[in-house]
């Protein structure tokens, strides 16, 4: 029996759920109440769908592109350098801010995905910049995967009808503050949506990615990472009781550009636990940590007010005050090194400086005048810097089937 459109049974279909048989030779594994045909290698040789005559089901042969015919899905999204109002974003903190905003902006950095497809259910797993794979024989065979458990994670969720070889790549240096694994989280979730033509949009994704990413990392996560991969440009995210509104900025951002440095410090950078720690302060009701909140609060605030405004001496004073404040929030957030990278840059002209991300290493940001980038650039380097050249980007995730 089969259920046809009208939610009737109707005979001519195996039940749902049967298990595989074998018959001359091949495996028939019923998937979504219908028969796929695999041969003894496990290859897929046809698939069937119903149509419904005179309250009966028959079966024709349905080939789509992506199960029968091998799919290429390639998608980027890039990385972003966050200027103010970080860790505010973790829920549920900022609903204790009146006016708690995010500010940041998509940088050239980008987080790759590609994946093809096969025609048996085979799953390899291949990350570039982490030295890292994983093959595994069905999706099934994923749940618990500890190697590389954000790739195998977002994989069950979409729960892809066809085996497939995933490979990444994040250009942004491991540990460098600027987003990197929400990025490529983005990235992934944009391949394996075309591959499934899920009809996810950006929100229910931007969710998704968040929601995997916590349980990777066992630890909550900030709304934050995941909007500059998905939209580009400068974003300010407003963070409400109704939830995430994204407010693009309008400002030049090749003139932005033009007055910021990004030096990554090379030295670890442990966000999880900075974030956590202040986290756990703020929940448990730590007055004084709830009063360096809301100064983190203010100078979004004013960050997203200068910007607005094409004002790069606001911008740079909110910068350098957003920084002032968050070492007062959490001190460990610097480092010596990076104090002295500090010191140097200003010595060449920077007016600003704040570190990326959650801090104790990773990138900085500097704020400078243009006619200063490129002293400040080799002075950072000079001192054991690495200077990311960078490019702010219009445009979020893109995917290309082929």
């Amino acid at each position: 029996m089969f259920v046809n459109p009208a939610g009737e049974q109707v005979p001519g279909l195996p039940q749902r759920g049967r298990a595989a048989k074998k018959t001359g030779g091949c495996s028939i594994a019923i998937q979504n109440g219908l028969p796929l045909c695999y041969d003894a290698g496990g290859l897929l040789l046809l698939q069937f769908k119903a149509v419904f005559l005179n309250n009966s089901a028959r079966l024709v042969k349905n080939n789509p592109k992506g199960l029968s015919e091998l799919m290429l899905i390639e998608s980027i999204a890039p990385t972003r350098v966050d200027l103010a109002g970080g860790t505010v974003d973790i829920w549920p903190l900022y609903l204790f801010h009146e006016n708690a905003c995010t500010v940041n902006f998509a940088i050239d950095q980008y987080a790759r995905c590609r994946i093809r497809t096969r025609r048996d259910r085979t799953i390899i797993l291949k990350s570039i910049d982490g030295k890292k794979s994983a093959r595994f024989n069905s999706l099934g065979e994923l749940k618990g995967d500890r190697v590389l458990p954000l790739l195998s994670r977002l994989i069950r969720e979409f729960a892809p009808e066809t085996g497939l070889e995933m490979t990444t790549h994040c250009m942004a240096p491991a540990g460098s503050g600027l987003g990197g694994s929400s990025a490529l989280n983005i990235a992934i979730c944009g391949a394996l949506k075309a591959l499934t033509r899920s009809t996810m949009s950006k929100s229910a994704i931007q969710s998704l990615a968040k929601n995997v990413e916590a349980q990777v990392i066992e630890v909550p996560t900030g709304e934050q990472d995941y909007f500059p991969p998905l939209y580009g440009g400068a974003l300010c995210m407003r963070l409400t009781t109704r939830g995430i509104r994204v407010d693009r900025i309008r400002i030049d951002l090749e003139e932005l550009g033009s007055h910021l440095v990004l030096c990554f410090t090379g030295e670890p950078r442990y966000s999880a636990i900075n974030n956590w720690e202040m986290f756990k302060r703020h929940v448990n009701g730590d007055r004084s940590t709830f009063a360096k909140f809301e100064t983190i609060v203010q100078s979004a605030v004013r960050m997203r007010e200068a910007l607005l405004a094409g004002n790069f001496e606001a911008i740079s004073a909110a910068l350098a005050d957003e920084w002032r404040h968050r070492k007062h929030l959490a001190p460990r957030i610097t480092t010596p090194f990076m104090e002295k990278l500090t010191r140097i840059a200003r010595q060449e002209g920077a007016t600003a400086a704040k570190v990326c991300g959650a801090g104790g290493g990773g990138c900085m940001v500097f704020a400078t005048p243009p006619e200063r980038k490129r002293r400040v650039q080799r002075a950072l380097q000079g001192a054991g810097g690495r200077v990311i050249d960078f490019r702010i980007v219009r445009q979020g995730l893109k995917v290309k089937v082929s």
